[in-house]
């Protein structure tokens, strides 16, 4: 070879290996971001600031057994990022090798999973790299499993998770994967390949995922409070079923499915709700919502766990004349000050018991009639707060009444019914008139009855459910009877304002 070829050659190898080579091999697969400065800032200070903000409101709970995933919306953070603080709170101080970030695709058809196969992913933060080793371990388990660079360029679901990661974690590699497919089977296909590729990292599962969308508030919460007790069960073919059916929303279904079926193979047995909330919530427009959810699911030694039901059955501490007062007085300051003002006030609750998350119904009543009704069904608020948001709704929202006037206030009565968690019975001579709400469901339509209300009308247990299915749930008379309609019971403690 002649000294000028020889030469040309090396120059080629040089600018050869200089594209390859460097601090960051993979530059050419460098996934920028694509939505900052719309979902969230794109000023790295303003964006550690939000994000440092959001975290800052939220306690980290005291979870019972080991963190192994966690669900969190993927909205924009002026509408989602308080609710997701609450997942990535609980990562403070924790340690993780590998976060596998699962979430829909919205924008590209995906079949299968697309996992994206290694490279970076770059934040204002800075850039995050994506796990090679672990990735190419899930790619080669299945041929429904590949890479496809295009379907995670424009997709927000899984970058909206990133910065909060950022913030809590260090030293960490990620796995992104975009998947629609929320068929158990699939699901349970790429979880199994998810738990196969861990070897001896320490790994955490991340599902992003929103709730239902577009409805008004009150149904909102209650289509959400299908999924998250469905969720907090981790009954994942009661999930299923509501999902194919509309009775629960959940826009990374199959994330979430994924994520819990994952979550189990690392040996998972426990969900955590840790908030609820909807657009609603942080608008003020209550017409059209999307929600939102933070769940955490853990590894909870079987001797040391108290499943969920068990514990509501036993019965948690009645709430004493103190505490029932406090609440009372917090539903009467709230819609007193909202109905003048539109402002919500803010209240300084330190007692443990107000503070747990219990489904509550608030009730208002005007000279013996009804004047309002709304409630959570199921825990997704502090109490203090759940009976401040429903004081809201059940004066404001009720649409089968106008809101009240500022100079109703003296007439108007309070009754707060807090509850314990829905369990579906079997048959209905397990329904104790008086004792048990009621809640009954077909399809997308679903009612409920507040224990007080056999004993209001004095109905039979054959009226009562009759009403509860016509009246409530839209649904004909005798529609209990079906087979296909799911009837669950509940019990509360009901007070209400003296005279």
């Amino acid at each position: 070879m002649s000294i000028k070829k020889t030469s040309l050659f090396l120059i080629l190898l040089f600018f050869c290996f200089s594209l390859r080579g460097g601090a960051e091999p993979f530059e050419s697969k460098l996934r920028q971001a694509r939505w900052s400065g719309q979902f969230y800032d794109h000023s790295p200070k303003a964006l550690t600031d939000t994000v440092s903000g959001f975290l800052k409101k939220v306690d980290q709970e005291k979870l019972s057994g080991e963190l192994v995933a966690l669900i969190s919306p993927h909205a924009g953070y002026i509408y989602s990022g308080q609710v997701a603080a609450y997942a990535y709170r609980q990562l403070e101080g924790e340690a993780f090798d590998t976060v596998v970030i699962l979430g829909p695709s919205h924008q590209v058809p995906v079949r299968g999973a697309s996992v994206y196969a290694e490279g970076w992913w770059e934040t204002p933060l800075g850039k995050i790299e994506v796990d090679s080793e672990v990735s190419k371990e899930i790619i080669g388990k299945s041929g429904s499993f590949y890479f496809d660079e295009n379907s995670h360029k424009n997709e927000h679901s899984i970058e909206v998770q990133l910065p909060f990661l950022q913030s809590v974690l260090r030293d960490f590699k990620i796995v992104p994967i975009l998947v629609n497919d929320s068929s158990k089977e699939f699901c349970q296909l790429l979880a199994d390949a998810i738990v196969g590729a861990k070897g001896k990292k320490r790994m955490l599962v991340v599902a992003s995922t929103d709730m239902s969308h577009y409805y008004v508030y009150g149904k909102a919460c209650l289509i959400d409070g299908v999924a998250i007790r469905d969720l907090q069960n981790f009954d994942l073919d009661s999930l299923g079923r509501h999902l194919i059916g509309g009775e629960a929303e959940l826009c990374g279904g199959a994330a979430v499915i994924t994520t819990l079926l994952a979550a189990k193979g690392l040996g998972a047995n426990n969900v955590n709700l840790l908030k609820y909330a909807n657009s609603g919530d942080v608008t003020g427009d209550k017409s059209r919502v999307v929600g939102y959810g933070a769940f955490a699911i853990t590894q909870v030694r079987e001797e040391k766990k108290i499943p969920e039901r068990e514990r509501e059955k036993g019965g948690r501490k009645m709430l004493s004349e103190k505490q029932q007062k406090v609440l009372l007085d917090i539903a009467r300051k709230t819609i007193g000050e909202y109905i003048k003002t539109r402002k919500v006030p803010e209240f300084d609750i330190v007692d443990p018991a107000l503070k747990e998350k219990r489904g509550v119904f608030v009730t208002l009543h005007r000279r013996g009639m009804l004047r309002g009704c709304i409630g959570y069904i199921m825990p997704v608020e502090e109490l203090y707060q759940a009976v401040s948001k429903m004081a809201i709704e059940s004066s404001t929202g009720d649409p089968r009444f106008p809101p009240v006037r500022p100079e109703e206030m003296n007439e108007i009565k309070i009754e707060i019914s807090v509850l314990t968690v829905p369990e579906r019975v079997k048959s209905i001579d397990e329904i104790e008139l008086g004792k048990h709400g009621v809640i009954v469901k077909k399809g997308y339509r679903q009612g409920v009855f507040l224990p007080q209300v056999a004993t209001e009308t004095g109905w039979s247990k054959e009226e009562f459910l009759n009403r509860l299915c016509y009246d409530k749930a839209q649904l004909p008379e005798d529609a209990w009877k079906d087979k296909d309609t799911e009837i669950y019971t509940f019990s509360a403690q009901v007070f209400e304002e003296k005279k």
